[in-house]
């Protein structure tokens, strides 16, 4: 009995230290321009722009929507998504998965053609953090995409959109940028790090602290609503089955608070994933920004 009690022990042992050390895989190293994955959709295209705030090349890729290169789609112009990715360190391709939402929607005509970008959030996603300038680089980016294509270039035309870390990277653009997008999706974001950084002078984490300290969703919601800017239309979505759930439900009911509309999607179900929430709502959240772009003037009415 002792020896087989002893041979389970091991067992669970090397067992949970295999699961462990599963767990903690080392993220290979941050690249401004990162490698294709080997199943790369062909309809996406990888392309770089040299970022002045960080003396680098820096990567994304667009979905242009099908006829875009057509001579007649010359004189044709597009508003545009930007999908901002989760996890840290940033990547280009690390939400690519969400062009095939959008391409199929296009394909199907249940949305209109819409350029769709992803960029790459830098070492620490969507922050200027030390030798990172990840927020620097997005605003590039879209000096670099209304240079280069075909776009709406002014707020009427621009989206911004995010899942988890993307979804915290959509919440601090969204008031900190009002003046260049008119619709605004976050998802799955964890604003319980952000209130955090707002009740802890900075500091996510023992390892992390956020400059300035107010740099988060819930200081700028209240320094936006002081500001009397025009807001964009806001749409809030997440799974009931998200670890962050609770708390984008509380930094919903602390926009509408301040005054800031905002509508929220809850997705029966859902867990912390991108792909579960636009397999029940994507629908629904693309046809949100193309209502705000018909609103503010870009696309025509129905």
């Amino acid at each position: 009995m002792f020896r087989f009690l002893l041979f389970s022990l091991i067992v669970c042992t090397a067992f949970c230290s295999l699961a462990e050390a599963q767990e903690k895989k080392p993220q290979p190293p941050f690249q401004w321009v990162s490698p294709a994955p080997k199943n790369a959709p062909d309809y996406v295209q990888h392309k770089t722009f040299f970022s002045e705030a960080n003396k680098a090349e820096v990567g994304y890729c667009i979905l242009l929507p099908a006829g875009y290169d057509k001579p007649t789609a010359k004189g044709q112009r597009y508003p545009v998504v930007y999908w901002l990715h989760g996890g840290r360190p940033g990547g280009e391709w690390k939400a690519i998965k969400m062009a095939s939402y959008a391409k199929q929607a296009m394909d199907d005509k249940t949305i209109p053609p819409v350029i769709y970008v992803f960029p790459n959030g830098g070492k620490l996603s969507h922050y200027d953090h030390g030798d990172s300038k990840g927020e620097q680089a997005f605003l590039e980016l879209i000096k670099h995409v209304d240079a280069t294509y075909r776009t709406i270039a002014e707020r009427s035309g621009r989206a911004v959109e995010g899942f988890s870390q993307g979804g915290r990277g959509t919440g601090r653009y969204m008031f900190k940028h009002a003046d260049l997008f008119c619709s605004a999706a976050p998802m799955g974001g964890g604003h319980q790090h952000e209130k955090r950084i707002s009740e802890s002078e900075g500091q996510e984490s023992e390892t992390l602290t956020i400059s300035p300290p107010w740099n988060n969703t819930w200081d700028l919601a209240k320094r936006f609503a002081a500001s009397g800017q025009q807001q964009p239309r806001i749409l809030i979505v997440d799974g009931d089955a998200d670890f962050n759930f609770e708390a984008n439900k509380e930094w919903h009911e602390h926009l509408t608070k301040l005054g800031i509309k905002n509508e929220f999607i809850i997705v029966p179900g859902a867990k912390h994933s991108a792909t579960e929430v636009y397999d029940a709502v994507g629908q629904q959240v693309m046809q949100f920004h193309v209502e705000s772009f018909r609103q503010s003037g870009a696309l025509k009415a129905k």
